[in-house]
């Protein structure tokens, strides 16, 4: 972890799409880089459906599911399947679609919030040390760090600065919920910290005193939105949370 982190920059020119996942629980990252081609991809093979879900899905969801009753399983199963799945290299060509999507495969909650480019080492290894200094608190694979460009949507994660988006996950196996609150709400506290913005299809604990303090054009945005929408026909019980 330490090595991708220390070269953060170098990984960043390197691709133009360079992302992270890091496994809690261990120094464990496999780096994805993203970039154009003109190269003819090869044909899917039945290996593939044979990792992808027999493996990485099905086995994957029974084991998550026996760690509901033994939590500590967490740590050897996010190892486990780094060295299963992820620590070989591999090279995928397709088109653009098949490339950056992915199937979810089975339901989860998940936290996504960007943080300014520059705290992605001290936030990331700030949340790896509260995973240490707490055994009982553990945290699914992976946690996925990616980078986007700042721009000047009055409402975007990325207003005005390069951001890291840092995203957890905890599945839920057969649709058991797994304990996460001290987890989300750690997570939550060193994001915001940090100076984070939560990803807006995402759970977070935010209401409108917050995004005041995090978006400069929030006040703004809410003057808009009020001559347009005066009856509030637009709000459901989440947006009234966000803009009241």
């Amino acid at each position: 972890l330490l090595q991708v982190l220390d070269h953060l920059d170098d990984h960043l020119k390197r691709s133009q799409y360079f992302r992270f996942l890091w496994f809690p629980h261990s120094e464990n990252v496999s780096v994805i880089y993203q970039d154009p081609t003109n190269k003819a991809g090869p044909p899917s093979s039945s290996a593939n459906w044979f990792w992808d879900y027999a493996v990485g899905y099905y086995l994957l969801e029974f084991l998550l599911w026996i760690s509901t009753f033994v939590p500590s399983l967490v740590c050897w199963i996010n190892r486990f399947f780094f060295w299963l799945l992820f620590s070989s290299r591999v090279e995928n060509i397709n088109v653009s679609y098949k490339i950056f999507n992915y199937e979810c495969r089975f339901k989860q909650h998940v936290q996504d919030w960007a943080i300014p480019i520059e705290k992605t080492k001290e936030a990331l290894l700030e949340l790896k040390a509260a995973l240490e200094n707490n055994p009982k608190m553990v945290a699914h694979y992976p946690v996925e760090v990616r980078f986007a460009r700042g721009d000047e949507i009055w409402l975007s994660p990325c207003f005005q600065r390069d951001s890291c988006y840092m995203n957890i996950i905890m599945y839920r196996p057969y649709g058991k919920n797994v304990p996460r609150l001290n987890y989300w709400l750690t997570y939550e506290g060193i994001m915001k910290k940090h100076g984070g913005r939560p990803h807006w299809a995402k759970a977070h604990s935010c209401t409108r005193k917050d995004f005041e303090k995090m978006y400069p054009a929030f006040p703004k945005f809410c003057s808009v939105r009020e001559k347009l929408d005066p009856t509030g026909m637009f709000l459901n019980t989440y947006l009234e949370k966000v803009f009241y």
